[in-house]
């Protein structure tokens, strides 16, 4: 059964709204719709003109998906951007989320996790941030993530740079380094390495910042390569394809310090309840989208 909607002057149509997405909870694509709908005030404005790899369970979460970045059919109204991956040539079109009714269309093909790319429309050569994405090799987990996240921020702060953090959504945590300047991602990429290496050269039995699968038990990959205009990183306040609806969440230093002291992880855990609760209060991750910072030269740099 289809629903034909009107959000903000556009029309669109809805269907399988009843379609179970997480059968543990019984949880919907409507529900899904309607959670995304309200989180937007502060989803939005860090994936507006942000190309968008849409990552869709059709069949739920026990069920096949896939992440799609050519966008799927839609209506006109929602943006698309040519991209062309560096390396392989491709040229295929991307789906851009800059309003809610480009959101609920993601929402209405099952999008359950939005994984924005770090360059822009008209800027696509241009990230917006640098990301550190640390993940915690087992038995390593998010407390040793934040202890590492506490030391890049003392690093940055040696540098005169800010950082903000938030979860994956799944065992680890993101820093992001706001630039929204000039610079290329071949500038971005080698300060995201330099600082890796730095922390492995600190650390080697808690840091590694080498790819290989073999070198992460027991320690923290920090993910420099992340840094890369063919690569996406799940949104702020995205959910993920869990069992339950995790929620790549945006926190505070000291929600980052308590954890690291107290060595317990559950404070770092969010579902969409606890999305929805803490977007009322705020977004803490705003200064990420408008501040502008300048990255150290390369002998300047870690």
């Amino acid at each position: 059964m289809r629903r034909q909607v009107e959000i903000e002057g556009r029309a669109l149509s809805l269907s399988n709204l009843d379609k179970v997405l997480w059968p543990r909870l019984g949880l919907t694509k409507g529900w899904l719709i309607e959670y995304y709908t309200r989180v937007a005030p502060v989803l939005l404005p860090h994936v507006r003109g942000h190309p968008m790899t849409l990552h869709r369970y059709p069949d739920g979460v026990d069920g096949m998906h896939w992440f799609e970045t050519r966008a799927p059919p839609h209506p006109r109204w929602v943006e698309t951007v040519t991209f062309e991956m560096a390396r392989s040539g491709k040229v295929f079109e991307v789906a851009v989320l800059n309003d809610l009714p480009s959101l609920v269309w993601a929402a209405q093909m099952a999008a359950i996790e939005l994984h924005p790319y770090l360059g822009t429309v008209g800027a696509l050569d241009r990230p917006s941030t640098v990301v550190f994405d640390l993940d915690p090799g087992s038995p390593a987990s998010v407390v040793d993530c934040c202890r590492v996240a506490l030391r890049i921020r003392a690093l940055l702060g040696e540098l005169d740079l800010r950082g903000w953090a938030k979860t994956s959504g799944w065992s680890g945590l993101h820093v992001y380094v706001p630039v929204n300047g000039s610079a290329r991602f071949d500038e971005t990429k080698a300060f995201a390495r330099a600082v890796a290496r730095r922390l492995e050269q600190e650390n080697p039995d808690l840091v590694t910042s080498q790819m290989a699968r073999a070198k992460r038990p027991g320690k923290v990959f920090v993910d420099w390569s992340q840094n890369d205009g063919g690569k996406s990183t799940v949104a702020p306040y995205s959910l993920r394809g869990w069992e339950v609806p995790t929620v790549s969440m945006p926190v505070t230093w000291g929600e980052i310090e308590a954890v690291a002291s107290s060595g317990d992880p559950s404070p770092l855990t969010f579902v969409a309840d606890d999305a929805l609760g803490r977007a009322e209060a705020g977004d803490v991750f705003a200064p990420v989208a408008a501040v502008t910072q300048r990255l150290p030269t390369p002998a300047h740099q870690p």
